[in-house]
């Protein structure tokens, strides 16, 4: 089981902490933010993009081929009716000359990403609201 846990800090941006980890999500100042972190939405371009250079370098490693040097850009666009992110598109650089063979290996391997996979089958997301219990005062 993994789990995040999200507090609000001030106006639009949140502290996002999971095990011993800790980043910043805020707005650009034009949502109101201070544009001192990435969006939601580009953090799961993050999410999608460091998964499929993981699985890249795994590759290119258990293979002796490069151990370093892969560089990975994801894109997406806004799309409405309902508002998301969509048409992902990875673009992995490999640091190395490949053969056709090691070169669709690559590719299979990318594909493997769990977040990659997870965005293909969409899982069963459940919203549960809790009502906070008001401070006592003092007295």
């Amino acid at each position: 089981m993994m789990e995040v846990k999200i507090t609000h800090l001030d106006k639009v941006k949140f502290a996002i902490h999971s095990r011993s980890h800790s980043i910043i999500c805020d707005q650009p100042t034009e949502n109101g933010g201070e544009d001192s972190g990435m969006t939601p939405p580009e953090l799961l371009l993050a999410s999608l993009g460091s998964c499929a250079a993981f699985y890249a370098v795994q590759y290119l490693k258990t293979r002796n081929l490069a151990e370093t040097g892969v560089e990975v850009t994801v894109t997406a666009e806004n799309l409405k009716q309902p508002a998301r992110v969509g048409n992902f598109r990875i673009h992995v650089v490999c640091p190395v000359s490949l053969t056709e063979e090691q070169t669709e290996g690559l590719m299979r391997s990318v594909h493997h990403c769990l977040v990659h996979n997870t965005l293909l089958t969409p899982p069963e997301i459940k919203i549960e609201l809790a009502i906070a219990e008001p401070a006592m005062a003092n007295s």
